[in-house]
């Protein structure tokens, strides 16, 4: 999966993660921290981009210990999932400003958009609905500007 979210740095972790852990009654473990680190690494990745990812370092972690991983660190507001297909979800790190997905359904590139880009749309639900999106778990699909060509074409 292509992805062109604003470059992370490569870190360890969070600044803070480890006093977030703390401070809720988790242990530091080398597992969370590898998890971490793929997900700030990665951009955007699904648990199995993670998993490959923590091998690189740690070949005995399996599927079960990431999904664990990455619903604890969700729970704790250090990653956020986004389903970026019908499969499995997508994780991205709370470091990156919260964004709205955008997916390619041909090329499946997934762009970052800033949430100001909705704020009509944002207005318009609370005028109309009383209702607050959250917009870090939107995903809009269609085609990206190297795909619309193309298609076009094939459609003429």
């Amino acid at each position: 999966m292509t992805s062109k979210s604003p470059a992370v740095e490569a870190s360890p972790a969070h600044a803070d993660w480890q006093q977030v852990l703390r401070e809720k009654g988790y242990r530091l473990t080398p597992q969370r921290e590898l998890v971490l680190s793929a997900v700030d690494e990665l951009g955007h990745a699904t648990p199995d981009e993670v998993l490959e990812k923590v091998h690189e370092q740690a070949a005995a972690v399996n599927i079960s210990t990431v999904y664990r991983t990455l619903e604890l660190l969700e729970e704790l507001g250090l990653v956020r999932h986004a389903h970026l297909s019908d499969r499995a979800p997508t994780y991205h790190s709370t470091r990156t400003p919260q964004h709205v997905h955008l997916v390619c359904r041909s090329c499946g590139a997934v762009l970052d958009a800033d949430v100001e880009e909705f704020s009509a749309m944002t207005r318009a639900l609370d005028a109309n609905h009383g209702f607050e999106p959250d917009l870090g778990h939107l995903t809009v699909f269609g085609l990206c500007e190297n795909c619309r060509p193309l298609v076009e074409e094939r459609a003429k």
